[in-house]
């Protein structure tokens, strides 16, 4: 059974004298490869002088870049989609032969690409006594990642938070908490 999703999302700026906004990037669309189908979508931008340029990151995702070339009084951005947000297995992939079974060795033709991916964290004491607490004996890899994702959700208490920014390993694992942009342990 399909099941759709309405979003109205608006984000509005009104100043008190004329600004110079840089330029806006948004992001409308989920990334090709994602499992969610935004079915249909309107964007609308106040004021109406301004350029559009779409492109995509380096990841795939797709953005819209807005500049505005006059000083404005308000800035408004309004969207509205249609998203299928249809249930899916999240198992229904297949792990390559070579990496069944955890730790495994990635393709020397991989190593350039994955390369940002791989580059580890600055190790400090609350992420050090974590990574202390993985077992890392061989195992399925599916497994592996299964009882890690288990594990952080066991340590890490999922939070709202609206400040900006996003904590590093250290502060997130000595909080005992975080939000999901806490939760990544990539660099900064």
């Amino acid at each position: 059974m399909s099941i759709k999703a309405a979003i109205y999302h608006l984000t509005h700026y009104k100043y008190d004298r004329p600004v110079t906004l840089g330029p806006q990037i948004i992001r409308l669309q989920p990334a090709p490869h994602s499992k969610t189908k935004v079915l249909s979508h309107s964007l609308r931008v106040a004021p109406d002088l301004h350029f559009v340029n779409t492109q995509q990151d380096p990841y795939g995702n797709f953005l819209t870049r807005f500049v505005f070339p006059e000083p404005v009084t308000e800035l408004k951005i309004e969207v509205d989609l249609i998203a299928d947000m249809t249930v899916y297995n999240p198992f229904d992939f297949f792990v390559e032969e070579s990496a069944e079974t955890w730790p495994f060795e990635y393709p020397e033709d991989l190593s350039e690409d994955l390369s940002i991916y791989r580059r580890p964290e600055k190790l400090t004491p609350a992420l050090q006594r974590y990574l202390d607490t993985i077992d890392r004996r061989p195992r399925n890899t599916v497994t592996f990642v299964t009882e890690l994702n288990a594990q952080l959700q066991q340590t890490i208490n999922y939070i709202v938070r609206m400040e900006p920014g996003v904590w590093t390993p250290e502060e997130t694992l000595t909080n005992g908490q975080g939000s999901c942009r806490d939760f990544e342990l990539a660099p900064r």
